[in-house]
C-alpha cells in the first residue's frame, strides 16, 4: 500500500481509506498486495458516515454500561446522523439521554481504539455471542447483508469490533459489526444525542417492541453547530406546528391518522396552488377529467397494483352482496378499494371508444384523491400522508412523439415550480427493479433510455436510482432544495410501456392499423398535501402575497380613521385582494405584532396626515414602512405585486419608491 501522509486532527483529519472498487477499509488494514488507495477525510460524506457509525458503538457501550442486560439491536449511520436500537427494560427518558451522552464524551475522551477481529467460524460468533438474541439472528439471516441498515454482517468474513484501552490493550467492549471504524474514539469530535423513540426489530410491527436512540456526529464542532442550527431552524418551519399557528389545516383523531382537514385559510391557499394549476395545465394543452375515490378490486387486478402493491393499500371492502328472502346469497360480494392511483382510470377513459393517431398525443389531467396505508411510524402532517390528492396527467402519444413530449413534460415541470418559488432543484433517474418489475427488457432499455435523454438536454445534475422505479415504468423525478438546502422530492414522470399493453390500449394509425400508445405519468406537486406542507417550511409560513390567507389588513392608528381605511379595503376588493380592516379594542402597535405574526404581507396604517392627504401608509413583515403613498397609488401597487405573482415579501425597498422608514413594532 502506498505510503499516505495522514492527518489525524481537524476537519480534514483522514478517517478511513477507499479502494478502488469503492471499498472502505480501516487504517489498520493491511493489503497482501500493493494496492492503490484513496484517503477519505472526515469531512467527506463517507468520512462523516464512518464517524457517525463509530459513535454508534461508542453509544451501543454507554447504554450497556449503565443500564447492565440491555440487548443490541443495530446501529447504522443514516443521513446526519445515526441511531441504535435496544432491548431495554423500561423507554428512555430525556435524563436518560444526557447521562448518555455524559458517558459517550467521557469514552470518546479516553482514547479508546477500535479493533478489528475476524471469527474463525458462525459457531465461535454464536457462542461469544449467546446473550445478544438480535445479533444471533443476523449471523443466519442471509438477507440481513442487502439491508442497508444492517452494519452487522456482509463481506466475505464474519466479524467484531472490539474496544480497547488504549494503553493496556484489554478489551473494553465489542460489537458484532463489518465496520470500518475510525482508528479511535477521539476521531469522533463531536457528537450529541438527540432523541428516543420506539421502534420494531428490523422495522416490522410483527416484531419485538424495541427502543430506539438518535444522535448526530461531525467532523468538527463547528460542523455540528451549524447542524443544529439548521435543525432548530427547521423546527421553527415544521408545516405542522405553522399549519396550527396560522390556522391552515389540522389532523383531527376522530378522523384518522394521516388524514388531514383543511380549514378556510389553508383552503384559500391550497385553492390558489390549484386554480393556477388548472391555469397553466389549460394554457398546455391538458383535458380535464374526474374518476372516483373507490373502484372494484379487478381493475388493480388488471393493472398489477394487487400483485406488486396491494401491502400499500387499504384493504377490500366487500359489498354488493344480495340475499333472498331465507337469508342464502343469491349474489356474491365484490371486492373494492380505495384506489391508491389514478392511472387505471384514465386508461379506461382512453379505452371508452377508438381513438385515431389525429387525437394524439391526448393529455388527460386530474386533481384525483388517493389512498395509501402507511405504516403509523412513518405518517408524517402533510408531508407523508394516507390520503392526499395528486395533479396527476397522462399523457398518450405515439412512439414518434414521446422524446418530444417527455422534454416537454420537464421543461412545463420546471417552469410551474419555478413559478411557485421552488428553483434550485436536480434530476434524478429511477431504473428497474429487476425482482419488482413487469415487462420485457427492451421496453424498458427503450423507457429508460428516452428519459435519460430527455433530462440530459436540460444540462441538470442527472443523479442515478438504481432499482427505484415503479414495478411498470422507470421515472424522472425533479428533487427540489427549499430555503434550508433540504431536498425533497415533487415531480415524477415515467414512461410506462406496459400498462398499455395489459389494457390492451389502441389506436388507429395513419396507416389504418391498430397501434399501441406509449403512456407517459406525470405529477407535478406529488400531491397537493405534500407541496403544500412543502411550501409551508420553504416560505416559513410567510407565504408569497398571491398565496396569503389575507394579503391586506388596514389599521387605524386609531378608530375614527377607520373608515378612510374601509374605503381603501373596497377598491383592493373590486381588484380580488383579500383585504380586511382591523377594528379590534387592540392598541396600533398590538396590532401590529399580531399580524405580522400571522405573516400578512400588506399592512396599511392610517392616522390623521394619512386621512388628510388621501394616502396610507404601509407597513411589512420586516419592520419597514412606506409612509403617506397615495391611495390609488398603494391600491396600484399592491395589485401589480399581487397579480404578478412575486414570491419575494414586499419591503420598502422593493415596494419603493417613497419616503421610506424602519420602524419596529
Amino acid at each position: 500500500m502506498r505510503d499516505l501522509d495522514l492527518p489525524n486532527k481537524g476537519p480534514e483529519a483522514v478517517v478511513v481509506v477507499k479502494t478502488a472498487d469503492g471499498t472502505l477499509k480501516d487504517l489498520s488494514w493491511i493489503p497482501e498486495t500493493d494496492t492503490e488507495v484513496e484517503s477519505v477525510a472526515a469531512n467527506t460524506e463517507d468520512g462523516r458516515s464512518v464517524i457517525r457509525h463509530s459513535a454508534a458503538h461508542v453509544l451501543a457501550q454507554a447504554v450497556q454500561d449503565g443500564f447492565p442486560g440491555t440487548k443490541l439491536g443495530i446501529g447504522p449511520p443514516i443521513k446526519d446522523g445515526f441511531y441504535y436500537d435496544f432491548d431495554v427494560a423500561e423507554p428512555f427518558t430525556p435524563e436518560d439521554l444526557k447521562g448518555l451522552e455524559k458517558k459517550m464524551k467521557q469514552i470518546i475522551k479516553a482514547g479508546q481504539r477500535f479493533s478489528r477481529r475476524v471469527y474463525e467460524s458462525k459457531d465461535e460468533a454464536r457462542a461469544e455471542l449467546a446473550n445478544e438474541p438480535y445479533k444471533l439472528e443476523l449471523i443466519d439471516d442471509k438477507g440481513a447483508a442487502d439491508d442497508s441498515e444492517v452494519m452487522e454482517v456482509g463481506g466475505a468474513e464474519l466479524t467484531a469490533y472490539d474496544n480497547l484501552n488504549p494503553r493496556t490493550g484489554d478489551r473494553i467492549w465489542g460489537d458484532l459489526c463489518r465496520g470500518p471504524h475510525v482508528p479511535t474514539t477521539k476521531y469522533i469530535p463531536a457528537v450529541k444525542l438527540t432523541r428516543s423513540s420506539a421502534a420494531y426489530w428490523r422495522g416490522d410491527q410483527n416484531n419485538a417492541d424495541l427502543q430506539r436512540v438518535y444522535g448526530t456526529a461531525w467532523e468538527s464542532p463547528e460542523a455540528m453547530d451549524e447542524y443544529l442550527e439548521l435543525l432548530a431552524e427547521a423546527e421553527k418551519r415544521d408545516h405542522r406546528k405553522l399549519g396550527a399557528e396560522l390556522d391552515l389545516f389540522s389532523f383531527p383523531d376522530e378522523i384518522g391518522s394521516g388524514l388531514p382537514v383543511f380549514h378556510p385559510n389553508g383552503g384559500i391557499i391550497r385553492k390558489e396552488l390549484e386554480d393556477y394549476s388548472r391555469l397553466r395545465h389549460a394554457e398546455a394543452g391538458y383535458e380535464f377529467v374526474y374518476t372516483p375515490h373507490a373502484t372494484k378490486g379487478e381493475l388493480f387486478e388488471k393493472s398489477g397494483h394487487l400483485d406488486w402493491y396491494s401491502d400499500g393499500m387499504y384493504p377490500p371492502m366487500q359489498l354488493d352482496e344480495e340475499r333472498n328472502a331465507e337469508g342464502q346469497v343469491t349474489r356474491q360480494a365484490v371486492d373494492y378499494y380505495l384506489k391508491p392511483m389514478n392511472c387505471p382510470m384514465h386508461n379506461l377513459i382512453f379505452d371508452s371508444r377508438g381513438r385515431s393517431y389525429r387525437e394524439l398525443p391526448l393529455r388527460l389531467f386530474e386533481f384525483g384523491t388517493v389512498y395509501r396505508y402507511e405504516k403509523s411510524g412513518v405518517v408524517h402532517g402533510l408531508t407523508r400522508a394516507r390520503g392526499f390528492t395528486q395533479d396527476d396527467a397522462h399523457i398518450y402519444c405515439t412512439r414518434e412523439q414521446m422524446a418530444g413530449e417527455i422534454r416537454d413534460l420537464l421543461q412545463f415541470v420546471i417552469d410551474l415550480l419555478r413559478d411557485y418559488g421552488l428553483d434550485d432543484f436536480y434530476l434524478e433517474l429511477s431504473t428497474r427493479n429487476p425482482e419488482k418489475s413487469i415487462g420485457s427488457d427492451e421496453a424498458w432499455e427503450e423507457a429508460t433510455e428516452a428519459l435519460r435523454e430527455a433530462a440530459s438536454s436540460f444540462g441538470v445534475e442527472l443523479v442515478a436510482d438504481p432499482g427505484g422505479a415503479a414495478f411498470y415504468a422507470p421515472k424522472i423525478s425533479v428533487q427540489v432544495k427549499d430555503a434550508l438546502g433540504r431536498s425533497w422530492q415533487m415531480s415524477t414522470i415515467q414512461v410506462d410501456l406496459m400498462l398499455p399493453d395489459r389494457f390492451d390500449l389502441e389506436y388507429t394509425g395513419s396507416d389504418g392499423q391498430k397501434h399501441r400508445p406509449v403512456m407517459l405519468h406525470r405529477a407535478l406537486f406529488g400531491s397537493m398535501e405534500r407541496f403544500f406542507g412543502v411550501l409551508t417550511e420553504h416560505y416559513a409560513g410567510a407565504f408569497p402575497a398571491w398565496l396569503a390567507p389575507v394579503q391586506v389588513v388596514g389599521i387605524p392608528v386609531a378608530e375614527q380613521f377607520g373608515d378612510h381605511l374601509e374605503t381603501v379595503i373596497r377598491a383592493l376588493k373590486k381588484h380580488g385582494i383579500r383585504a380586511q380592516v382591523d377594528h379590534s379594542d387592540d392598541r396600533m402597535q398590538k396590532k401590529i405584532r399580531n399580524h405580522t405574526t400571522q405573516k400578512v404581507p400588506f399592512m396599511l396604517l392610517a392616522g390623521e396626515h394619512d386621512r388628510d392627504a388621501g394616502a396610507v401608509s404601509f407597513r411589512f413583515r420586516d419592520g419597514t414602512q412606506v409612509n403617506e403613498v397615495p391611495v390609488d397609488d398603494a391600491v396600484q401597487r399592491i395589485v401589480d405585486w399581487v397579480h404578478a405573482r412575486r414570491n419575494e415579501s414586499p419591503t420598502a425597498e422593493l415596494l419603493g419608491p417613497a419616503e421610506s422608514t424602519v420602524g419596529t413594532a
